[in-house]
């Protein structure tokens, strides 16, 4: 039963149509469909009947018809190696802010860094008449993957990651100048042995930060030493083995540059396992500036690249090639900037940009 302007009123059998909103509201369908559309042509007093008819029948809008029509799903796919990973939360919050207000949705997928994972969940949207796709793509991710997405006529927008040989749209921070940016602090204050921990050891976001590492150290004429480089996953638990490595070396390094903030509070609770202090007997610099870096004790000295920021730049960049499918492809490079905080043994906190 429903009730509407205080007239109880039986609600037909099954799902209500668009026709039984029609007639409800005493109006043609094309009328109740422009209704649905939000058209400027329908008159105030008519939209609020059809409204009222909606409401009383329990009419829900048939999306998939919707798109046949329109063309559009009004959906957006967002993947991900890592759910988990707190830089991808607040990655994707950027992404459905913007996705939100252009009135889309955001389909949520994880690949666990797996290809055939990725393979299948691309092939999803697809199937599901996604609008387009925000990729980070998972490691060792080919350009046929993306020959596969332009073959589909499915847009798609590269994020944090890029993939070697493909002209595509790509959103990220300025992970070569973020790492020169941690590395001329350490050595100003006096660091010499510094060591770069973990990341998955195919990723273009690991090359590129390990990439600037090198580079400050032979512009201080210092050695880039690759046992002081191991990789890792991006968890707590590999970031610790990784550094355990680095402490097992005759000559273990006084400051490690971490591959990001998660590895290296990983690497933090390793140095206390054997009795020293992030900041105070080893130096600790993470990488993306999350929020748990400012709580974490020591604080995190970081690397900031804007998470939120680059889910929102990425979905523009997205909704915009919808919009414009044959526009030649568009990259986005954020700078980052220096988070100081007690985790490098500088207790004086402030910013430093590239």
């Amino acid at each position: 039963m429903s009730q509407v302007d205080g007239t109880l009123e039986q609600a037909p059998r099954g799902r209500a149509k668009l026709l039984d909103v029609a007639a409800r509201a005493g109006v043609s369908r094309a009328t109740a469909s422009l209704v649905l559309r939000e058209s400027p042509l329908v008159a105030d007093e008519t939209r609020q009947r059809v409204l009222f008819a909606m409401a009383a029948l329990g009419y829900v809008q048939h999306r998939g018809a919707a798109s046949l029509r329109t063309r559009r799903s009004h959906t957006i796919g967002l993947v991900i190696p890592d759910v988990t990973n707190p830089f991808f939360a607040e990655m994707t919050i950027g992404v459905e802010q913007e996705v939100d207000e252009a009135e889309n949705v955001v389909l949520l997928s994880n690949t666990s860094e797996r290809i055939s994972r990725q393979d299948r969940l691309l092939a999803t949207m697809q199937a599901h008449r996604a609008d387009g796709v925000l990729l980070c793509p998972a490691e060792n991710t080919s350009a046929e993957t993306l020959a596969r997405l332009d073959a589909w006529h499915l847009p798609y927008v590269l994020v944090v990651r890029y993939v070697e040989g493909a002209r595509a749209d790509f959103v990220a921070a300025d992970n070569v100048g973020g790492a020169q940016l941690a590395v001329d602090h350490l050595i100003a204050h006096g660091h010499r042995r510094i060591g770069f921990v973990g990341g998955p050891a195919h990723s273009s976001a690991r090359h590129d930060r390990l990439l600037g590492f090198r580079r400050a150290l032979r512009r201080h004429d210092l050695v880039a030493d690759d046992a002081l480089a191991p990789t890792s996953s991006t968890t707590r638990h590999d970031g610790e083995r990784a550094m355990r490595t680095l402490l097992d070396l005759p000559e273990p390094p006084t400051a490690v540059v971490c591959y990001n903030d998660v590895v290296a509070f990983g690497a933090m609770l390793a140095l206390r396992a054997r009795g020293l202090e992030p900041g105070r007997d080893v130096a600790v610099v993470g990488f993306d500036d999350i929020a748990e870096a400012a709580l974490w004790h020591p604080p995190l000295t970081t690397v900031g690249v804007a998470p939120r920021r680059i889910g929102e730049e990425a979905a523009r960049l997205l909704l915009d090639r919808i919009a414009q499918p044959e526009r030649p492809p568009r990259q986005v490079i954020l700078s980052p900037r220096l988070v100081v905080r007690a985790s490098c043994g500088d207790h004086t906190s402030m910013e430093v940009s590239a």
